[in-house]
């Protein structure tokens, strides 16, 4: 089918890294090691959790929900990456696509309100110490926790339905590791202007506001620290919010470079490489971020281990 003598895309070709077959296996058992680490990692958070009680608090249910969604964000990327680098390239349909974008955006949502949500504990923590336990009861971890899916499936299904209903024609290659909204822009013909506008005002809600609340968050939290006038409980109080910071640093510095820069500075092997960095490698770290930076997880990891160790011997 034909239309103003294009071909109109049904299909996609997923390129990733094939075009450097040298590299094929190498990058696949990299990736497939960074998937499972991503697994074992985040599982392993959302187990000692539950199974301590030290960690029954509002800061580390917010973590459980981040690794849960670290975990399905991954997975909704990298298997098919996997797919892709071991047959060297895969047709995927604008069906399954539509689904992987959808999957992407939704989870990447969550994640982005769930650092604002975290940032947002630390500064009730911090600031309002009195009514911390009043502030963050139950009802309202679950009220915020609810409120980031909705707010995640809605940013998602918008973006996805507004994307799909473009049209694409021409070449049917996504040189990428999935199926995102800027390698699927460069294959759309026809006006799109309507389109693109409503999926970058749902990006600039989400990301900016998220950002927003972080830094008014942590701006509260700094002149609150500032007033302690030991450094030993200037030092402590930062140390509650160093891992929380790390994350942050991590995820929305890598998104930011990659979505809110000049699109002509952009080429595909450093758009690639910065995709990997926020749906591969940030997933994977997180729960490390949070182990080796916090007292209290290092204190239930341990405990965690000797438990074992003892049943073994018994």
């Amino acid at each position: 089918m034909a239309v103003n003598n294009y071909t109109v895309v049904t299909e996609f070709f997923l390129i990733a890294f094939t075009e450097h077959p040298e590299w094929g296996l190498a990058l696949f058992l990299v990736f497939l090691s960074f998937y499972l680490a991503t697994l074992l990692g985040n599982s392993g958070m959302i187990i000692l959790i539950r199974k301590d009680r030290r960690l029954h608090t509002p800061m580390y249910f917010f973590l459980s929900q981040l690794s849960f969604v670290d975990i399905c964000y991954s997975s909704a990327i990298v298997p098919q990456m996997l797919a892709v680098l071991w047959e060297r390239g895969a047709v995927i349909s604008q069906a399954r696509c539509a689904t992987q974008f959808f999957l992407f955006t939704f989870f990447a949502s969550i994640d982005c309100y769930l650092l604002a949500i975290m940032a947002y504990d630390r500064y009730v923590a911090v600031c309002r110490p009195l009514l911390y336990v009043t502030i963050m009861t139950e009802k309202a971890r679950v009220g915020l926790v609810s409120a980031a899916y909705v707010a995640g499936f809605t940013s998602g299904f918008v973006r996805t339905v507004t994307a799909f209903t473009l049209s694409f024609c021409g070449n049917n290659e996504i040189n990428f590791i999935f199926c995102d909204l800027p390698p699927l822009l460069k294959l759309t013909c026809g006006d799109s202007y309507t389109q693109e506008m409503v999926i970058i005002a749902f990006a600039i809600f989400v990301m900016p506001v998220c950002i927003l609340v972080i830094l008014v968050s942590y701006l509260f939290i700094i002149m609150a620290v500032m007033r302690i006038r030991s450094a030993g409980g200037r030092a402590k109080t930062f140390s509650t919010c160093a891992s929380h910071l790390t994350a942050v640093a991590l995820f929305f510095g890598t998104l930011i470079f990659m979505y809110l820069r000049d699109n002509s500075d952009q080429s595909s092997d450093g758009d690639r490489v910065i995709s990997v960095l926020y749906t591969v490698v940030t997933p994977m770290l997180n729960p490390l971020i949070y182990s080796l930076r916090n007292k209290e997880v290092k204190e239930a990891v341990i405990k965690s281990l000797s438990r074992s160790k003892l049943s073994k011997r018994a």
